[in-house]
């Protein structure tokens, strides 16, 4: 699986992060009036890092981004194709952000994600991510599970 760096309005990055925010929708569609906090939108300029995952024919099927939050770098809108789960391609991403975060100079990486993302938890502490107490802004969202790994 490769990932390819690339900018965060890359049309194809663009397309995953909007397939993500569908299923995700779908996932959390009780919290549909919740007002979420602004931070939890990506400012463009917060990105430091886009990743694409490309099959051998050049189809997009992945996408990570790393994004400067109080200090830290965050991994944000990591997603995978439906069809291309169980095949390597989200610890192929990891790895991607994991490296250029460690390029970055930092010492570790953090994330949030919700309850409802059961493969998304069993991935993360599968790959030696570790529960930390969760931090702004997802400490005003229900249900967020925040996650830290060592990258240096």
């Amino acid at each position: 699986m490769n990932v390819e760096t690339v900018e965060w309005d890359d049309p194809s990055a663009e397309a995953l992060r909007a397939a993500m925010s569908r299923e995700m929708g779908e996932r959390y569609a009780d919290m549909a009036g919740f007002d979420f906090p602004e931070d939890f939108s990506v400012a463009r300029d917060s990105v430091v890092y886009t990743g694409l995952a490309r099959t051998e024919e050049g189809l997009a099927v992945g996408h990570i981004a790393l994004r400067r939050i109080g200090g830290e770098l965050e991994i944000k809108r990591m997603y995978v194709a439906p069809g291309h789960r169980g095949n390597g391609v989200a610890v192929a991403l990891l790895e991607a952000a994991e490296s250029a975060a460690a390029s970055a100079g930092a010492e570790r990486v953090v994330l949030q994600t919700g309850d409802r993302q059961p493969d998304a938890v069993r991935l993360y502490e599968r790959e030696g991510y570790t529960r930390i107490p969760v931090y702004p802004p997802y400490h005003l969202v229900p249900n967020s599970l925040c996650y830290q790994k060592r990258v240096t």
